[in-house]
C-alpha cells in the first residue's frame, strides 16, 4: 500500500535557509509579502495576517478559500524562513486527493513567481494521507505493519460485515428473537423467515455499517456503547446491539490484518501518545492549515490539534522540560488568548453535505469558529465573485426563508431537542468590491441570471432544458461551461438517455459523470475478462467479456449472443465450420490472445497486461494498479486464479473500490463547451457558467426517512438513524440520551438540514445562470420514471418564485412564441 495513494508533499526542506538567506535580503521580501496580501480580499487578507496561535475562517461560497488559503501558507512559510534557522515546515490538509493537489501547485506558485522562494517548507496531504504518514514512520508505535495489513473500505453488504452480524446472532440468539418478534408476531413460519431475512441481510448490516463508522471515527469503544445503551430505555436496546457487532467486527479485523481508513486515524494517535514521538512530530512542524473543516471528524480533529500544538521546542530551542504533555484522550490546548495551538481551520458550515452518511459533523467546525469568535480569532470571507448577483440574491434568500422556517417548525412544536441548530450559520455572500482582482468578479448575468420554471412533467422538463442549452451553447460553445445538477445518479442516468439525441444532433459534448468517471467500471472489467480466462467455455463468461471489449470499443458491435452461443466453434473454428465475417474474425483474434496471456504470463501480471489490453488512459491504468496490488497482497501465500477471483469477485459485489484520482480529474467536468450531468454531492468545489437544476421536489430536497415496507415490524423508524443520533447526542455533550422517539426526530432534522445545504451548495455552482425547475408531475422513486404522479415542489421552489416574480418563466407565452 504506497503513501502516493493518499499524499501531495513538497519537497524536503534540506538546506533552505542557507540557500535563501544567501540570495534574497530581508526587506524585499517583506515587501513582496505585503504585495501578496494586499491583491487579497479583506477575509483572505487577515489569513495572510495570521502569525501564530488558532484561527477560524468561515468562508461563503465562492470567496476564493483555496486561493487564500495558498496565499496565507506561503506567506507564513516565508515568514519561518526569515526568523528562524530551525528547519520546520507547514502541514496543509484538505479533504481530497485532487484538492491536495491543487492547492500544492497553488502555493509553490506562489513561492516560486512571488515570493523568489524555493517551493519547499511544506507538505500537503488528505488527513487520511497525514495519518498513514505518521504512523508508518513509527510503526514500532502504530502497530500498523503496512507489507502485512490491507486496507479495505467496508460497506453494508461487506462480506466482513456480513460476517460480524452472523457471529453476532449465533452470540445472542435472546436479543435478536426479540428483535424477530418485532411490534406484533403470530408465530407464522413463513412471516419468520421473511423477517429473518430482512434482518440478516439488510437491518442488522445497515445498523453495524453506521454505528462502527460513527463510533471508530470519534474513538468511542464497544464498551463505551454498552455503558451508554444503559442511560437508554428502549425495548431493542439498540445501542448495545451496535456494540456487539462492532466488537464482533473489530476481532475479524485483527484476526485478518485487516484496517479502514479510521484505523489509520487510530494508529497516528497511537504513536502521538508517546511523549517522545509526539515532541519529534511537533518540532517539525510550525503550523497546520486546514480546509474543508466542516467535514472533520472528532478524531481527524484531535490529530490536528496535537500536531499543530507547541511541543516545548520553538526555533532553535531545545531543552522541552516538561512541556508537550498532551494526552490524545484529553482535551488539549483549546482556544484561549494565550493558546499554543497554531492551527488555522477554513471552512463554511453552509456546504456541510457528508454528515448523514458520514461522521463527519458541521457542529465541530462551529463551536471552533465561535471559540475563536471569543478571542477576535474569527474571520468571515463573506465576498464573493463567483456569481452574478441575483444568483447571491436568491442565495442568500435561500438561507434566511430555510432557517427561518426551521425555528417556526420547531416553536410549532413546543419542543426544542437540546443543541438543535438551525440548518445554516447566518452568513450572507457580499458581492466583491471595485477593483477586486479577480477578473470577471461577479460577471453579468445571462438572460435573467435567475430562471425558475414549473415543466408539465420530467418530460416537459428535458423539453425546456434542451431548448435553453441549445440556445446558450448556439451563442459561443467553446467559451462557456455547463452543468445539469441532479440529486441521484438515477435522475443523471435518465437524463443522459433523454439528452444523447439532442446534444448529438446540436454537436454538444455530453459528459454523464455518475456513468464515465468512478472508475468503478475497472474492477468489474477486469473481472469478467478474467473469468472468460479461466472459463473460456461459458457461454456466460465470454458473452460477459466480449461486451467489455464492445464497450472499450476494441471490436465491433454484433450479435454477441451468436457468438456466445458455441464458444469453441467461435474462439477455434474447425475446417469444416463456414468462414467467419471480419468482424468475428477480430473478436476471436482478441480473446485468443487473452487467453494466451493467461498461459504465459505469472498472475500477479495479469491485471497490469489486461489494464493495457483495454487501452485504459491514465487514471484507469493507475486504478487497475492498485487493484492489482490489492488483489496480489490478499492472495499472497495462496495464489491461484481461483484465489485472484475469489478477491475480485468480492470487491466488485460488496465494496466500492476508490478510483485513482490525476491531477487534473475535476479539469474534465468544466471543460468549455461540454454539458456535464453531475450529482449536487460531486459538484461541490466546481463551478460553470450555467446550471441547471431540474426535478427540485420535496421528496428528495429535503426529503424524508423512509422506513422500508419489509423492516417495518419493527416500528416506524429504522435502528441505524436511531443509533447514529444516540451516538451524536452523547458526544455533543447532552445531559441525556434521547430515547428512539426523539432521535428519530433528531436524525431527521438532520436529513433534513443537510438536504437543504445541498441544494444551496448547488445553487452557488453557477456564474453568470441557474436554471431551476419543479415539474407538477415526476415519479415517487427514480428507479421507476414512467411512474408519473402529482409531487410538491420543494419549498423553497415557490419562496424563490414569490420573492423574485421577474424571474418566473412564463410558459404559456412560451408556448405562443413557439
Amino acid at each position: 500500500m504506497s503513501d502516493s495513494n493518499f499524499t501531495a508533499a513538497a519537497v524536503p526542506q534540506e538546506s533552505l535557509h542557507s540557500e535563501f538567506s544567501g540570495r534574497s535580503p530581508i526587506l524585499p521580501l517583506r515587501e513582496k509579502i505585503l504585495a501578496i496580501r494586499n491583491s487579497l480580499r479583506p477575509g483572505q487578507q487577515q489569513m495572510a495576517d495570521w502569525q501564530s496561535g488558532p484561527l477560524a475562517i468561515s468562508a461563503v461560497p465562492g470567496a476564493g478559500k483555496s486561493t487564500g488559503m495558498a496565499a496565507a501558507a506561503a506567506i507564513a512559510i516565508a515568514r519561518q524562513y526569515e526568523r528562524s534557522s530551525h528547519r520546520r515546515h507547514l502541514i496543509v490538509v484538505t479533504f481530497t486527493r485532487s484538492a491536495a493537489a491543487n492547492i500544492k501547485a497553488k502555493i509553490r506558485k506562489f513561492l516560486r513567481d512571488d515570493l523568489s522562494l524555493p517551493q519547499m517548507g511544506f507538505f500537503v496531504y488528505t488527513l487520511h494521507g497525514l495519518a498513514l504518514n505518521i504512523a508508518s514512520r513509527h510503526s514500532d508505535l502504530s502497530g500498523l505493519q503496512l507489507e502485512n495489513v490491507t486496507l479495505i473500505t467496508p460497506t453494508q453488504s461487506h462480506r466482513l460485515i456480513r460476517t460480524s452480524v452472523e457471529q453476532w446472532i449465533a452470540n445472542n440468539s435472546g436479543i435478536y428473537l426479540r428483535l424477530l418478534e418485532g411490534h406484533q408476531f403470530d408465530g407464522e413460519e413463513t412471516e419468520r423467515l421473511r423477517r429473518q431475512s430482512v434482518l440478516r441481510t439488510e437491518v442488522l448490516p445497515e445498523l453495524a455499517n453506521t454505528v462502527i463508522h460513527e463510533a471508530k471515527s470519534s474513538g468511542i469503544s464497544p464498551e463505551k456503547l454498552r455503558e451508554w445503551s444503559k442511560q437508554t430505555r428502549e425495548e431493542y436496546a439498540i445501542l448495545s446491539v451496535a456494540a456487539g457487532l462492532y466488537e464482533q467486527y473489530q476481532n475479524l479485523m485483527r484476526s485478518r490484518d485487516f484496517i479502514d481508513y479510521d484505523d489509520m486515524i487510530l494508529a497516528a494517535l497511537r504513536v502521538l501518545e508517546n511523549d517522545s514521538a509526539r515532541r519529534i512530530e511537533q518540532n517539525q512542524v510550525f503550523a497546520v492549515f486546514e480546509d474543508e473543516a466542516q467535514d472533520s471528524s472528532p478524531l481527524q480533529t484531535q490529530l490536528l490539534e496535537i500536531l499543530a500544538s507547541d511541543g516545548g521546542a520553538r526555533g532553535d530551542h531545545r531543552d522541552e522540560g516538561d512541556k508537550g504533555d498532551n494526552s490524545c484522550t484529553d482535551a488539549i490546548n483549546r482556544v484561549s488568548p494565550h493558546s499554543s495551538l497554531n492551527l488555522v481551520r477554513v471552512g463554511d458550515p453552509n456546504q456541510a453535505i457528508n454528515s448523514t452518511f458520514t461522521p463527519a459533523d458541521p457542529i465541530y467546525f462551529r463551536q471552533f469558529c465561535e471559540e475563536c469568535d471569543r478571542i477576535k480569532q474569527l474571520a468571515t470571507m463573506d465576498q464573493a465573485g463567483r456569481s452574478t448577483r441575483i444568483i447571491i440574491e436568491a442565495a442568500n434568500f435561500a438561507l434566511k426563508w430555510i432557517n427561518t422556517q426551521s425555528l417556526a417548525a420547531a416553536n410549532n412544536k413546543q419542543q426544542t431537542p437540546i443543541n438543535r441548530q438551525v440548518p445554516f450559520r447566518l452568513q450572507t455572500i457580499r458581492p466583491v468590491e471595485v477593483g477586486d482582482p479577480q477578473t470577471n468578479a461577479n460577471p453579468a448575468p445571462v438572460g435573467r441570471g435567475l430562471e425558475l420554471y414549473t415543466p408539465r412533467d420530467i418530460h416537459h422538463t428535458v423539453e425546456l432544458l434542451s431548448q435553453r442549452v441549445i440556445e446558450l451553447f448556439g451563442e459561443d460553445p467553446t467559451e462557456n461551461s455547463a452543468a445539469i445538477l441532479v440529486r441521484e445518479n438515477r435522475q443523471g442516468r435518465w437524463l443522459a438517455e433523454a439528452l444523447t439525441p439532442v446534444c448529438k444532433e446540436h454537436n454538444i459534448t455530453l459528459y454523464d459523470v455518475g456513468e464515465r468517471d468512478r472508475r468503478s467500471h475497472v474492477p468489474q472489467e477486469i473481472l469478467a475478462l478474467l473469468q472468460f480466462c479461466d472459463r473460456p467455455h461459458s457461454p456466460d463468461y465470454l458473452k460477459a467479456a466480449l461486451e467489455v471489449l464492445v464497450q472499450r470499443q476494441l471490436i465491433p458491435t454484433q450479435d454477441l449472443n451468436a457468438l456466445a452461443s458455441l464458444p469453441e466453434e467461435f474462439l477455434y473454428p474447425g475446417p469444416l465450420a463456414a468462414p467467419q465475417p471480419e468482424t468475428v474474425q477480430k473478436a476471436a483474434r482478441l480473446c485468443r490472445s487473452l487467453l494466451r496471456a493467461r498461459l504465459e504470463l505469472p498472475l500477479y501480471q495479469l491485471i497490469s497486461f489486461l489494464a493495457l489490453t483495454l487501452n485504459y488512459e491514465q487514471a484507469e491504468l493507475a486504478t487497475a494498479d492498485k487493484l492489482a496490488e490489492r488483489v496480489n497482497q490478499q492472495i499472497a501465500g495462496n495464489s491461484s486464479m481461483g484465489e485472484m477471483l475469489s478477491a475480485l469477485s468480492e470487491i466488485v459485489s460488496s465494496e466500492r473500490f476508490e478510483p485513482v484520482e490525476t491531477d487534473d480529474s475535476e479539469a474534465r467536468y468544466t471543460r468549455p463547451g461540454q454539458l456535464t450531468i453531475i450529482t449536487m454531492h460531486k459538484a461541490k468545489g466546481l463551478d460553470w457558467d450555467y446550471v441547471f437544476l431540474p426535478f427540485l421536489h420535496e421528496n428528495l430536497i429535503p426529503g424524508r426517512f423512509w422506513v422500508p415496507p419489509q423492516s417495518q415490524f419493527l416500528g416506524d423508524f429504522t435502528l441505524s438513524e436511531v443509533a447514529r443520533a444516540q451516538i451524536r447526542a452523547a458526544l455533543h455533550g447532552e445531559s441525556t440520551i434521547p430515547d428512539v422517539t426523539q432521535a428519530w426526530e433528531q436524525a431527521k432534522h438532520l436529513k433534513i438540514s443537510e438536504e437543504y445545504r445541498l441544494l444551496y451548495v448547488a445553487m452557488t455552482r453557477a456564474k453568470r445562470l441557474v436554471w431551476m425547475s419543479a415539474a407538477q408531475k415526476a415519479p415517487f422513486t427514480w428507479s421507476k420514471p414512467d411512474n408519473l404522479q402529482e409531487q410538491a415542489p420543494c419549498p423553497v421552489f415557490p419562496a424563490l418564485k414569490r420573492q423574485f416574480p421577474e424571474c418566473v418563466v412564463n410558459l404559456a407565452v412560451m408556448t405562443k412564441q413557439a
